[in-house]
């Protein structure tokens, strides 16, 4: 695989274009002048400078221009706007990497000149703290070097997969979305404790603690979320209370029914055909 440079390319200077640039430079792939970030925002540009010591520009040309890996970090309301007057110099000896969600790579691939490799990256929120989950999908022109390249820096931000496109509408409906319905489901059980008389700061970092916890206990042991939770519960007993409860309201009914209403709505966004 030749790149043209060794260079790092991100256009978009915000959250997640951050978030990226932290990885690769806590991580050691990059060194910050090896990395430029396209930000049309002065003052955005100015923290970034300060802050990681990276090279910025304002405009995108600038920083694709004789760098190997171009990473796309903006919304997809702008996507096209932003590709389109680069397709003329983006070349099949660098690397497309696009984050724009319900953007499929062989929309991405349609606009471009030549047979540039490109991966299409589903990545969430918890990105920004070291701690998502992201899953590529390589678009016709991507060999097994540029998933690599890819996996191995969005690994800084947390866990990678690599899944064929046609399931990164499930991935956006699951991983994607899945951190608001865990935030929903926190701010639901601190409310509930305030509910039964606890301070609402103490609530909220006995919610945090048991959550974080009941999630490190499933990955370290292994077992099925089902075998914990018996764990847990007494015949009789307060838990079993609650859980029947959350059963006849329907709970686990409603979690998964939002899944599959997030696919629907990531397909009908894709322009996916039954």
């Amino acid at each position: 695989m030749t790149y043209l440079s060794y260079r790092l390319a991100v256009i978009g200077g915000g959250a997640m274009g951050e978030a990226l640039v932290a990885g690769a430079l806590r991580s050691g792939q990059y060194r910050p002048e090896e990395i430029i970030v396209s930000e049309p925002l002065a003052g955005r540009r100015s923290y970034l400078e300060e802050r990681w010591r990276v090279c910025t520009s304002a405009g995108n040309m600038e920083a694709v221009q004789g760098t190997g890996i171009i990473v796309t970090a903006v919304k997809p309301q702008v996507f096209f706007d932003v590709l389109k007057p680069l397709t003329a110099v983006i070349s099949p000896e660098q690397l497309l990497i696009s984050v724009a969600a319900g953007i499929t790579t062989g929309q991405i691939e349609s606009m471009l000149t030549g047979p540039v490799p490109v991966i299409r990256v589903m990545p969430n929120t918890p990105c920004l703290v070291g701690k998502g989950a992201a899953v590529l999908a390589r678009g016709t022109y991507a060999l097994e070097e540029h998933v690599e390249t890819a996996k191995n820096l969005f690994g800084a931000l947390g866990f990678t997969a690599e899944l064929p496109e046609g399931s990164l509408d499930g991935v956006t409906a699951l991983s994607g979305s899945g951190p608001a319905y865990v935030f929903l489901m926190l701010e639901a059980l601190i409310e509930g404790g305030v509910r039964v008389g606890l301070p609402r700061e103490l609530s909220r970092e006995l919610v945090l603690h048991t959550v974080a916890g009941a999630v490190d206990m499933l990955v370290e042991t292994g077992q099925h979320p089902a075998v914990l939770k018996e764990m847990v519960t007494s015949p009789g007993g307060t838990t079993a209370c609650a859980l029947e409860h959350l059963e006849t309201e329907g709970l686990r009914g409603t979690l998964i029914k939002a899944v599959v209403r997030a696919w629907e709505r990531a397909r009908e966004l894709s322009g996916a055909k039954e």
